[in-house]
């Protein structure tokens, strides 16, 4: 055997220092690591900086502090990869926390996160899109990432395998939505189809996402229109239809929703037989509360249009909406009532609603305990008897009539108003007005003549002039004190107020008593003062004040210089000399009171003396 010869080992270099395995738990430490020259040492602390920032919002508020996004925004596009990956990944989650978000808007960072979408390493996509989503939370960074174009990029990512990077992207999208502008760029940027395909995801949350970015989107006309194209309708009807995704019907009707304000998109869904199928979704026993009310929702926001007006009621959805007033939950029940308010602008449709049996639970839902329900129901039931005889009748017939009444002294003023709108509509048929009077309706009105909130003002005043139309009722009026309140509000400075009760006291004068009773409460100086005025009198002041006159002659030729051919003076009639416009007129008692002065004497005529 030969002799072992021993290998010599190479020394290393001089000016190389010995590798160093290094260890640190100090946060500080690793900050100061970012700015090494080593790829190795950058890519460890970049990794341990993204850990330490996914544990909660307390470690990121500390690296900001210690001056990490410094570090990591310019090491996101370090040109090797790790290094990269690793500071993308702890920029995209330091963006959760709002004090890292708001340094960062002071930066460029949002447009170098565009520039890595689409980027070879899915790691890097997965969170620069995630970055985005964090940052697209506030107003000033949508503007940003708009004007940095980012837009399409992020709906090219839509079509990204991996599910992270389409759920991110979806978020950033959703969040840019919320603002018009953000609306009208992924319309044009070809965004409708992708965020459609994503309705088919294997992943809820993606789902919820797509929806959700849909909602917003279909605001605009021109992306309903889209959707149409792309048969995105089809595809609604179709998810609705799916059991699985039960959670996620709310959202899929509230798209559906929108789409449904076009003609177009309701005469589409009809023909394809889409209607009837979201109709039987909706009164289905599994249904949920939530998806009924939103149908609901949505058929009413369709009945805006008096073209989808006549296009439901070809589908009869009255009876879907009647059904759903038999509901044990308030919240599909205020909906279908909603829903029946607005479809009832169409007249056939509101036959229809009386036809079917549709107003007796609404009579029913009069007593419900919770207010809301209430005020549904009787702002129904005044649709339903606006212009409508028939139905006027059935609201008598089901007894309707006695808990109307009742709720004109309910503690919610929109009820209130509602239902007094309603007895306001039954009353043009004469028996129903008589039937209504003598249940005591003059003196229900009493009380919320004294309101303070002008629309119940308005809308009772006009009770009054509707329901004070024969001299028992007036005696009513005077007998439960109804005039003062009434002539209180001639002053309103609200104009539909002072219109109505003009109206009312106009209706008032017409008998002898009332009228002097009118006057004697100041009606007369009031209607003089508003009539002064150009702005504040309306046609019902000047009649009514121009009634009053014809009623009270004394003060009619002291304020007036003249009478009518077809006024006639007799007792009682006395000439107090012409008055200024502005002077109050003063009764014969007041004026017996007065002390003698260098004034003319007031004339009196008194034929039996």
């Amino acid at each position: 055997m030969g002799k072992k010869v021993k290998k010599e080992v190479e020394a290393p270099p001089k000016d190389v220092f010995d590798p160093l395995n290094f260890e640190s738990k100090k946060t500080g430490t690793v900050v100061l690591m970012l700015k090494s020259d080593e790829d190795e040492v950058l890519t460890k602390a970049c990794e341990a900086i993204y850990k330490f920032a996914d544990k909660c919002d307390e470690n990121k508020l500390m690296l900001l502090e210690l001056g990490a996004m410094e570090s990591l925004t310019r090491l996101i596009n370090h040109e090797e990869r790790m290094v990269k990956r690793y500071a993308c990944m702890a920029f995209g989650v330091m963006a959760g926390h709002a004090d890292v978000r708001r340094y960062l808007r002071k930066t460029d960072a949002i447009n170098s996160a565009i520039q890595l979408l689409g980027d070879e390493d899915d790691v890097c996509n997965e969170f620069a899109s995630l970055f985005l989503s964090h940052m697209s939370n506030d107003f000033a960074s949508k503007l940003s990432i708009g004007q940095s174009d980012g837009v399409e990029p992020l709906i090219n990512l839509l079509a990204s395998p991996d599910p992270d990077v389409q759920k991110n992207s979806l978020q950033a999208i959703c969040n840019l939505v919320q603002d018009f502008q953000s609306r009208a760029a992924v319309r044009e940027l070809g965004g409708i189809p992708p965020l459609l395909e994503l309705l088919k995801s294997d992943y809820a949350i993606i789902q919820e996402l797509g929806l959700n970015t849909l909602v917003a989107v279909t605001q605009d006309g021109d992306s309903r229109a889209l959707v149409r194209e792309n048969e995105g309708l089809e595809l609604l009807v179709d998810f609705l239809g799916n059991k699985d995704y039960d959670d996620l019907h709310v959202h899929a009707l509230a798209v559906l929703s929108n789409c449904l304000e076009d003609t177009e998109s309701l005469d589409d869904i009809r023909s394809t037989g889409g209607m009837e199928r979201l109709l039987a979704f909706a009164t289905e026993a599994s249904a949920s509360p939530e998806v009924q009310a939103n149908t609901a929702r949505a058929i009413s926001r369709a009945a805006r249009n008096v073209e989808n007006g006549k296009i439901l009621h070809e589908q009869e959805v009255e009876k879907t909406l009647i059904t759903m007033t038999g509901s044990e939950s308030d919240m599909v029940r205020i909906a279908a009532c909603q829903a029946i308010a607005t479809l009832s602008n169409n007249l056939a449709a509101k036959d229809a609603f009386g036809k079917s049996e549709g107003i007796p639970p609404l009579i029913n839902m009069l007593s419900a305990e919770e207010p809301s329900v209430r005020e549904a129901a009787t702002l129904a039931l005044a649709n339903l008897t606006l212009n409508n005889t028939n139905n006027s009748n059935e609201v008598l017939t089901a007894g309707g009539g006695e808990q109307l009444l009742t709720l004109l002294q309910y503690h919610k003023e929109s009820v209130v108003v509602n239902a007094a709108a309603c007895l306001i509509n039954m009353a043009q048929d004469i028996t129903v007005r008589n039937d209504i009077f003598k249940r005591g309706i003059i003196a229900m009105l009493t009380e919320p003549l004294r309101s303070k909130n002008p629309r119940v003002q308005s809308k009772i005043a006009q009770a009054v002039s509707t329901f004070a139309v024969g001299a028992e009722a007036r005696a009513e009026m005077r007998k439960h004190g109804g005039l003062e309140p009434l002539i209180q509000l001639l002053s309103s400075g609200d104009a539909d107020v002072r219109r109505n009760a003009s109206c009312a006291v106009l209706m008032c004068c017409a008998d002898p008593p009332t009228a002097a009773a009118i006057s004697k409460l100041g009606g007369l100086e009031i209607l003089q003062e508003i009539n002064s005025s150009e702005q504040r009198r309306n046609n019902y002041s000047v009649t009514a004040f121009e009634k009053l006159l014809d009623s009270n002659l004394p003060a009619k030729y002291s304020l007036t210089g003249r009478l009518a051919s077809h006024n006639i003076i007799s007792d009682g009639f006395y000439d107090a000399g012409q008055l200024r416009p502005e002077t109050k007129f003063l009764s014969l008692d007041e004026l017996s009171k007065q002390e003698v002065n260098q004034k003319r004497p007031v004339i009196l005529v008194n034929c039996k003396a």
